[in-house]
């Protein structure tokens, strides 16, 4: 069964929380089309300038994080299982904005752009896959979703700028249309919501934004798994398996990433802890996520044909 979800009152919101009642309940197997805004609920393009307002979508308040549509429950998820994802395409709209500096954060202050900031406007060509700023720099399209995840069992509103086990803002530039991400479910139903868009990123996502745009089309496809279990975000790209780990410093996200990548070396390979620790100084990469979001990101690689 293949389902539609735009931007509107019912759909759109700024938090997680498992309180929300869903927009659309289906069954494993389904598969889901979305249409999304930026981050920012942006109704248009955002040029900067001092004296101009970003646009905005009607549904927009203060409080509110990243632009999410959904939330869908899942017709039998139980907290507890796995939450497949399969990301069968991601198609970006023609236009997204990078801002970089002006505002206070951890990171900001660091680089010494707290008081002076700027707006890049990319004109985004899907087809081609390139995207252009107003200064005529161009970039490769990689198009991926920022946030992809759940909410916390607790009750309440949570924030959608720190990621969770459950998912959330992960921000991995690796999670692209071909990919599979795994989650723990953290409540029965499920309740994922998607939105964060992002043409291009790098690894780390330095200024704490990527090129954030809409998304003309995110398709997933939903199934719920209990002979996978996993603690935290598990992913199959093309070329490799990634576990990503999240955390208050960068050890605490590299070692949850890296625990996590042991117990599924354990798992493919048929190893001991200590075997799994062995082969993975050999053939697994860590990388960081991203190092903006409150609660930092790393994730462990282990590319197709690193260990046979």
């Amino acid at each position: 069964m293949r389902h539609t979800l735009a931007p509107g009152d019912k759909t759109l919101h700024g938090h997680f929380s498992p309180d929300f009642p869903p927009v659309l309940t289906i069954d494993p197997g389904d598969t889901v089309t979305y249409r999304t805004l930026d981050c920012w609920w942006s109704a248009g393009p955002y040029p900067g300038g001092r004296n101009r307002e970003r646009p905005r979508a009607p549904q927009y308040q203060p409080d509110h994080g990243h632009a999410l549509i959904g939330p869908v429950a899942v017709h039998g998820a139980r907290a507890g299982q796995t939450l497949e994802v399969h990301i069968d395409a991601i198609v970006p709209a023609t236009w997204g904005t990078t801002v970089a500096g002006g505002w206070p954060s951890g990171f900001n202050q660091r680089y010494g752009v707290e008081e002076e900031g700027v707006v890049h406007a990319w004109e985004l060509d899907p087809v081609a896959m390139t995207g252009r700023n107003q200064q005529g720099h161009t970039v490769a399209l990689r198009p991926f979703m920022g946030v992809l995840g759940m909410p916390p069992a607790e009750p309440g509103r949570h924030s959608t700028v720190p990621p969770r086990p459950c998912g959330g803002n992960l921000d991995c530039k690796e999670l692209t249309a071909g990919s599979t991400l795994l989650l723990p479910i953290p409540i029965d139903g499920a309740l994922f919501s998607v939105g964060d868009g992002h043409a291009a990123q790098g690894d780390g996502e330095i200024g704490g934004t990527a090129i954030e745009c809409p998304m003309d089309e995110v398709t997933l496809t939903f199934n719920v798994r209990d002979d996978f279990p996993v603690t935290g975000p598990v992913a199959r790209t093309a070329d490799a398996w990634l576990t990503l780990g999240v955390g208050a410093t960068l050890d605490d996200a590299t070692f949850m990433a890296v625990n996590s990548m042991l117990t599924l070396m354990q798992r493919l390979y048929d190893v001991s802890r200590p075997d799994a620790v062995a082969l993975a100084s050999i053939a697994v990469d860590v990388r960081v996520t991203q190092i903006v979001n409150q609660t930092v990101g790393a994730h462990a690689v282990l590319h197709n044909g690193a260990l046979r």
